[in-house]
């Protein structure tokens, strides 16, 4: 149901200058633990002991290495399969308490003005897995797994907390809405039924081989999908787009990627939510890694927007003096990425902005609506949003949507003294 594609800013040359750069091949990685399994086999983590069980429980894995076999991707599919499909990469697997990951990353050394942010990442993995080193200068593939695992579990629950939930809240649920309860979706993954996965390939054409023949796609973007015969949600990338070999960049991307696909399986994913909120949030969370490194969500067939402005602030003060950024009714009519401009990105990312920094719970509140429209017989039903969501800023904000943007426009020409 429904995918969106992501689309990364063009750089000058200066920010193209990697604070990461990638050194040798997979050939270049740590000495393998034991020559008679394959590197990406857990017996080979040197983090986990060569896989010690009692090592990957205590780092919160459910499973690692390539032996691990989950379902993955499309029904039927698993992590063997797709393993053996791409027999050419060394995949990297793992399964966390909400994610199911797979990524292929090269060995990078770790230079420049990431250092800090990368060794305080390293430190409080070092609590969970003692073989780490805080101030290693590279990142091998298996740690790099093991960043990417606890990046998706620390945004797992930063957008709990943005959302004001807790998994207890979903615990209980198992494919069905307890009829007379508050409608929080159907499983216990923030109400949807599987864990979200997370595919990073290393180049366009690996990529490729996985979209065309297991997906049926052709596009080269980042995609969202949604398998819905199985109830998960799923982002897949690639390193061959700008910026991303750049890990702080990746990083965000898939922030931003999977703030959307969170956001979107919020309550369960039965229908779209609206552009504006989805692409403000998903600007929010990315901006906030390094706004040097900015994505921007575009539809199928669409050219998408690129900036490459770091400073977004300056231009949204202009557009408010100058009267050229769309109204929030405008901003509101915008059914599908495609229709977003460059005005629509910078706006949306301002106003959450706003209602972060002056109304703290609303957006609590509005996806907790948004995400339980039910009809007569509480089956998920978005066919009256257009009205749910000006009840919300009614009843939350006590605004009209003139008056909201009125209130906003004055937040941040305020901002300005």
């Amino acid at each position: 149901m429904g995918f969106v594609r992501l689309r990364r800013a063009a750089r000058s040359g200066a920010l193209a200058l990697a604070a990461f750069s990638a050194v040798g091949g997979e050939a270049s990685a740590q000495k393998l633990l034991d020559r008679d399994k394959p590197r990406t086999h857990s017996a080979n983590d040197p983090y986990t002991k060569g896989g010690d069980p009692d090592a990957v429980k205590a780092a919160g894995y459910v499973a690692i290495g390539s032996e691990a076999e989950f379902d993955f991707g499309p029904s039927g599919q698993t992590s063997k399969s797709l393993g053996e499909h791409l027999s050419y990469l060394d995949l990297y697997w793992a399964e966390t308490a909400h994610f199911k990951i797979c990524v292929s990353l090269p060995k990078v050394k770790v230079t420049g003005k990431e250092r800090d942010k990368v060794r305080a990442e390293l430190t409080r993995m070092q609590e969970r897995l003692p073989e780490v080193d805080p101030r290693a200068r590279q990142l091998d593939p298996w740690l790099r797994m093991h960043l990417y695992a606890q990046r998706m579990e620390d945004h797992y629950r930063e957008v709990q907390s943005f959302l004001g939930v807790e998994d207890a809240m979903f615990a209980e649920l198992n494919g069905i809405h307890p009829m007379g309860q508050e409608y929080l979706g159907i499983g216990p993954y923030m109400g949807m039924q599987q864990k979200y996965e997370l595919m990073v390939l290393p180049s366009e054409g690996s990529y490729t081989d996985f979209m065309r023949n297991k997906i049926g796609l052709t596009t080269q973007t980042t995609q969202f999908w949604a398998y819905n015969d199985r109830g998960a949600l799923s982002v897949m990338t690639h390193l061959d787009l700008a910026d991303v070999r750049v890990d702080e960049g990746l990083h965000g991307h898939i922030i931003h990627s999977m703030t959307t696909t969170l956001l979107n399986g919020y309550r369960h994913y039965s229908y779209d939510l609206p552009v504006w909120v989805l692409e403000g949030c998903a600007h929010w969370f990315e901006r906030r890694i390094n706004p040097r490194f900015n994505s921007f969500t575009s539809s199928e067939g669409s050219s998408g927007v690129r900036y490459n402005k770091e400073n977004w602030s300056e231009p949204v003060r202009k557009g408010v003096k100058s009267g050229k950024l769309p109204s929030f009714p405008t901003m509101l009519n915008r059914r599908a990425y495609a229709e977003l401009e460059l005005g629509d990105h910078l706006k949306s990312w301002s106003l959450i902005e706003f209602l972060q920094a002056k109304h703290p719970e609303f957006l609590k509140r509005y996806f907790a609506v948004m995400c339980s429209m039910l009809d007569e017989g509480s089956i998920p039903d978005a066919s009256n949003m257009t009205d749910v969501q000006r009840a919300v800023f009614k009843d939350e904000l006590g605004m009209t949507y003139a008056r909201f943007d009125r209130a906003w426009e004055a937040w941040v020409l305020a901002d300005e003294d």
